[in-house]
């Protein structure tokens, strides 16, 4: 999986430390564990990285490089491959590695300047200096072990779900205003104050070096946080990929083709009124639906898989005009377009219906989409192992009318115009590479506008295309499962019915806490997607929702507002000094508690008339989200009839807080700016 670094652990410098087992128990056949970083690498595969060894013959092509601990065997046991000391040349292509964009880790040692390598003079290439010393601090030691010392952590994203580490054996480290330190000694060690741990951006690069190479030995990385600090300063340090696909890469004969129909569609729009009609100008209306049925034919032979539903196309557009262009009906090629039954990654298919796009254009003018199915072996596997979902079809665009020139992200039957519905609906399309890069836009300027400082894994996502269309593939999957999964007192897709809009908002709500616990789960069992999913859902739920659309019915953003309200009322999220701060390591449990609230609220509900259960959803809310002051439902003054208690629902029923009013004013326009976004 492209998406995620490679890594390359430099094991031809007579390094102290191996990520091949069978070589370190060769080493130090007493005690491996004193010369082995298998479990680090290890880690690093859980997160999705690829993980080789080598020299730096192999560094081309690499994201992140790690040095660790070169030395003479008279001060340790060693790969005993070449020497510990880099050429000229090297220390060259290791300077022109970072200043391109790719990410070095260095693990030094205390004494540094015995073991007889050069790492002093790589690292002042950027800034920083290795003390030669060995760091004392009795009352701030692991078991006291005066040698063994506590970091004191200096705070920030890198070190975000970090509070504690210790350095063994470790020398101090010098470093230039830029860089940002990670941990010091105490105030009561020797050296005082001292940089153990600090992190520098060179060029488009970025470099982390550390004092001491023990920390995430196989016999320490599990000791206090060091698993997170390692996953951290591996995934900042590691560049972002360019993206794999690029529209250079294009059919140009299939491309100009539907460029082609894209302008005869919009010559057609204008003359079709809402429900798909063309009531005048027949004639020019007439010719152009010729024109756009003998392009479907030019274009089938380009999507051989869909012939017969592109052939019914034809036929629906013929029939449309025999029947002198009234009202479309389409369902004839609708009940053979089948995208659910080809999920193949990369499989593109021609999409021509008259439908309207939600939450884009409400008329049913035809439209031409051309997409491509998003279905890599990791999805396909994760679907068939636990999160059936036979009707999910995620898909990307590669061109489209101007119909989804707006802010709709889905491709859905029931948007046809169709002379009777289907008895059921058999798939539903997400556009996840539209949905990320909104996603990457609004979440990119909240956090600079609050001041957030962003841990890795989070910054990443914000960067990559690649990887925030994955994880919101899989999202979406898990989210669009939970709709028919657990406890559920009514129709789970009950958009359908007259309710107050709250309940959409904690049903969609409860579809996403659901996906962010099941990501949780998947984390754990080490499916790399899973830790940018839960990312994904925080940071879309808080700052996207709320501030996106009008505030009529917005049950989205009400789901935002509450999340939000629940995580600041039990201390998780902070805003304090104008900067908001999120405490990384209680967001899976507060999230996971809000879940247990919604459930309970469903299997209550199941005992409940529905009235009652209206009410109960109210109080939930209200709990942690103000309702407007003038609200019916607050007061408790609602009329008898069930029908006039949803039209007493004030349009704005929970108006949102100061807090959201400054930040949709500051970030309205970046909202604005993602209508239409292309990935």
């Amino acid at each position: 999986m492209r998406t995620f670094p490679r890594v390359l652990f430099d094991e031809g410098h007579s390094e102290s430390w191996t990520i091949r087992r069978e070589t370190a128990e060769a080493m130090n056949p007493a005690h491996p564990d004193d010369n082995s970083y298998a479990r680090a690498a290890d880690l690093l595969r859980r997160l999705g990285h690829q993980v080789t060894s080598g020299g730096l013959e192999s560094l081309p092509g690499q994201d992140v490089l790690v040095i660790a601990h070169p030395s003479q065997q008279r001060w340790e046991r060693t790969t005993g491959q070449g020497s510990p000391v880099f050429s000229p040349e090297e220390l060259d292509a290791i300077q022109s590695f970072v200043t391109n964009g790719g990410g070095l880790i260095v693990l030094a040692e205390e004494e540094q300047d015995k073991y007889g390598n050069n790492l002093a003079d790589l690292l002042a290439r950027f800034g920083i200096g290795v003390t030669h010393t060995t760091v004392r601090d009795p009352g701030n030691s692991h078991r006291g072990v005066a040698t063994w010392v506590l970091g004191t952590p200096a705070g920030g994203g890198l070190l975000a779900g970090v509070e504690n580490a210790c350095f063994y054996r470790s020398g101090v480290l010098t470093a230039g205003q830029d860089a940002t330190v990670l941990f010091t000694t105490s105030a009561t060690a020797d050296p005082a104050g001292a940089p153990l741990a600090v992190a520098v951006e060179y060029g488009k690069g970025k470099v982390v070096a550390f004092a001491d190479s023990d920390l995430f030995g196989d016999d320490s990385i599990d000791d206090y946080d060091h698993r997170t600090l390692w996953g951290n300063v591996v995934t900042w340090a590691a560049r972002v990929p360019s993206p794999a696909r690029s529209a250079g890469a294009r059919d140009s004969a299939k491309a100009e083709l539907f460029t082609q129909l894209k302008s005869v569609v919009e010559e057609l729009r204008p003359l079709q009124v809402k429900d798909g009609s063309i009531p005048v100008e027949k004639e020019a209306g007439a010719a152009l639906v010729g024109y756009v049925s003998d392009l479907v034919g030019k274009l089938s032979g380009y999507f051989p898989h869909d012939a017969a539903y592109l052939r019914a196309v034809q036929a629906d557009l013929a029939k449309w005009l025999e029947q002198g262009l009234g009202v479309p009906d389409f369902l004839d090629s609708l009940d053979l377009f089948h995208p659910d039954t080809q999920r193949v990654d990369g499989l593109e298919h021609l999409v021509v219906f008259p439908m309207y796009t939600q939450n884009g254009n409400p008329n049913r003018n035809l439209e031409a989409v051309w997409i491509r199915t998003i279905w890599p072996d990791w999805l396909a596997e994760l679907e068939a192992n636990g999160y059936d979902n036979p009707l999910f079809v995620p898909i990307a665009f590669e061109d489209f009318t101007s119909g989804y020139d707006t802010f709709s992200a889905v491709l859905f039957p029931e948007t046809v115009a169709v002379r009777q519905a289907p008895e059921r609906f058999t798939w539903g399309g997400i556009f996840a590479d539209r949905e990320a890069a909104r996603f990457r836009r609004v979440s990119s300027a909240a956090a600079q506008t609050l001041k957030l400082d962003l841990p890795p894994d989070a910054a990443r996502l914000l960067e990559s295309q690649e990887l925030a269309q994955d994880t919101f593939v899989m999202w979406d999957l898990i989210h669009d499962r939970t709709h028919s999964h657990g406890d559920l007192p009514f129709d789970p897709f009950m958009i359908k019915q007259r309710m107050p809009y709250w309940l959409y908002s904690l049903e969609e709500l409860r579809c996403d806490l659901t996906a962010f616990g099941e990501a949780v789960k998947l984390e754990a069992a080490g499916v790399p997607h899973a830790r940018y999913v839960q990312v994904a859902i925080l940071f879309d739920r808080l700052f996207r929702f709320p501030i996106t659309g009008d505030r009529v019915r917005n049950y989205d953003g009400l789901g935002g507002q509450l999340l939000f309200a629940y995580l600041h009322r039990n201390d998780i999220i902070r805003w304090t000094d104008n900067r908001l701060s999120i405490d990384w390591n209680r967001v899976a449990g507060g999230v996971a508690d809000l879940r247990g609230e919604v459930e309970k609220l469903y299997r209550d509900s199941i005992d409940r008339a529905k009235l009652a259960h209206w009410i109960a959803a109210y109080e939930l809310v209200t709990t942690y989200v103000e309702p407007h002051p003038r609200s019916a439902w607050k007061s408790g003054q609602l009329p008898e009839e069930q029908k006039a208690m949803v039209d007493a629902v004030l349009p704005d029923e929970f108006p949102l807080s100061m807090f959201y009013e400054a930040l949709r004013r500051k970030l309205g326009d970046v909202v604005e700016s993602t209508k239409g976004i292309r990935a």
